[in-house]
């Protein structure tokens, strides 16, 4: 894989703001060739930089009143089967291995309270593997621009300007 350069970031700091953009679009917004564009496009997505492109969505607007993040506790050497269960959970929506006082957080969104409970209750600490939990209730959320990722890196600029 080839290194980033400016003008890749500009490009994926593009596509994050809008998926949909066109390579003619992009290539104007960029001052840059249509061929370069898909070039680079095509060779950000083979070298896994972009990994695919998705619908922003509300979760309050699309009916989940209600987002938390669980805290986990796992038994030693038991990641691989609970990330199996957890990937099989709908309310399920990001998983991450941590460091520090917990092994695991995940975000659950729900449509209520009795919901999450029963996501907590009968199937998170259902599972043998999971030795304690401990929900935290969100109240509101702000996205900086990450578009479910991470937050791109400053370009220094449009190709060719200082």
């Amino acid at each position: 894989m080839a290194p980033l350069d400016d003008t890749d970031r500009l490009i994926v700091e593009e596509l994050r703001a809008d998926g949909r953009l066109s390579m003619r679009a992009l290539a104007a917004r960029l001052h840059l060739s249509r061929a370069n564009v898909y070039a680079r496009v095509a060779r950000l997505q083979r070298d896994g930089v972009i990994t695919g492109y998705t619908a922003m969505v509300d979760p309050v607007r699309y009916g989940y009143g209600l987002s938390a993040y669980v805290y986990l506790d796992i038994a030693q050497r038991s990641w691989k089967a609970v990330r199996r269960q957890l990937l099989s959970i709908p309310e399920v929506d990001h998983i991450a291995l941590t460091s520090g006082e917990h092994d695991i957080v995940v975000r659950v969104r729900t449509d209520d309270a009795a919901s999450l409970r029963d996501v907590v209750l009968t199937q998170l600490q259902e599972m043998p593997e999971i030795r304690s939990t401990q929900t935290v209730l969100i109240f509101e959320e702000l996205d900086p621009g990450t578009a479910g990722g991470v937050r791109a890196r400053p370009a220094t600029g449009l190709p060719g300007s200082p």
